[in-house]
């Protein structure tokens, strides 16, 4: 069994245990160390705090293993970044909302927004350009989130910001 398929083996449970969903694991040889980068995500996001709970549970998980043999190890917990390709229905579900730039089989490319996503059937409902669009995962050879730096704010992200300024000038009285 590789240090990969060990690792994976072991701290997949753990990182489950959390709520959260182990994307990958890669181990790499620096010096004389290993570095193993643990990938994580979960629908909630990811907070620092949270990152923190993973690094230790998965920290003590090692710690009693022989899952590395007898190398010194350094553990890096991360979460996939944008740049991750959408491959599976949880990261379609938890793109609902953002812009993607898909790539289709036939090798037509556009960029549009997930409105819905249903896990059971795979259909994607999209926003081309102005165009509601439904397409199945399985005619996207490739889909990537895009960064938006300038998205309006929504009406009800509006409302929700302005009760929680509310909610704290009345504490604060």
């Amino acid at each position: 069994m590789s240090d990969v398929s060990a690792v994976t083996a072991l701290i997949e449970p753990v990182v489950s245990s959390l709520g959260l969903d182990l994307e990958a694991v890669r181990i790499s040889n620096v010096g004389r160390r290993k570095l193993v980068k643990v990938i994580v995500d979960g629908d909630q996001g990811l907070t620092l705090d949270l990152v923190a709970d993973v690094s230790r549970a998965v920290g003590a998980a090692l710690d009693d293993s022989r899952a590395l043999g007898d190398a010194d190890w350094t553990l890096e917990v991360t979460s996939p970044g944008v740049e991750r390709p959408l491959s599976l229905p949880r990261h379609w579900r938890r793109a609902v909302g953002r812009m993607v730039r898909v790539q289709f089989n036939d090798g037509r490319e556009d960029t549009g927004r997930v409105l819905e996503f249903d896990e059971e059937s795979g259909e994607a409902v999209f926003n081309f350009k102005g165009a509601t669009r439904t397409r199945n995962i399985s005619l996207i050879s490739k889909a990537i989130v895009q960064v938006e730096f300038n998205r309006a704010i929504k009406d009800e992200d509006l409302e929700a910001v302005a009760e929680a300024l509310d909610d704290a000038d009345e504490e604060e009285q």
